[in-house]
């Protein structure tokens, strides 16, 4: 049976995985004047990254599924009238998708920093779609990809890469 203090982990451990993430998606312009402007800079090479706005649309939408459903199972948590089976499953829904929300940050990290390629990644039970932003479409590049993303894991996992540019 789940008692309080798990629940309670369990909900603030969830709380403070969404605004991390929000916190680095979203460009403050506060968090930017703390940076050394180009003129402070003694480099004469000045480096911009943006991302695509279809990735940011994506995982601005994932976001929001993945809140609704946290919510939804936290009422099935808290709510009294509810089975130790119905808890059960719910607390088990929330660490899984706790987990592939670490998964999917870890492999994004991977493509980026092997292939130098911005990506969105989500994962649903043996299924993991890819989202790159690439104005290149190379089936070369999409199986050196899927090739990466199989490395961690055991089983065989069905991934699909798409290219948005």
């Amino acid at each position: 049976m789940i008692n309080k203090q798990g629940l309670w982990f369990v909900t603030l451990f969830s709380l403070i995985i969404v605004l991390g993430i929000y916190y680095v998606t979203v460009k403050d312009n506060k968090n930017l004047l703390a940076m050394p402007t180009s003129k402070q800079v003694n480099s004469e090479e000045v480096v911009e990254t943006n991302e695509s706005s279809v990735l940011v649309s994506l995982r601005v939408k994932d976001e929001e599924e993945m809140l609704q459903e946290m919510e939804s199972l936290q009422t099935i948590l808290l709510d009294n009238e509810a089975s130790l089976q119905e808890k059960n499953d719910a607390y088990n829904s929330l660490q899984t998708l706790n987990a592939n929300k670490g998964q999917e940050e870890t492999l994004e990290k991977k493509i980026k920093e092997k292939f130098n390629l911005d990506s969105f990644i989500k994962i649903k039970n043996e299924q993991i779609s890819v989202t790159i932003a690439s104005k290149e479409h190379s089936n070369a590049l999409a199986n050196n990809i899927i090739r990466a993303i199989q490395e961690d894991y055991e089983t065989k996992m069905y991934i699909v890469v798409k290219f948005q540019g």
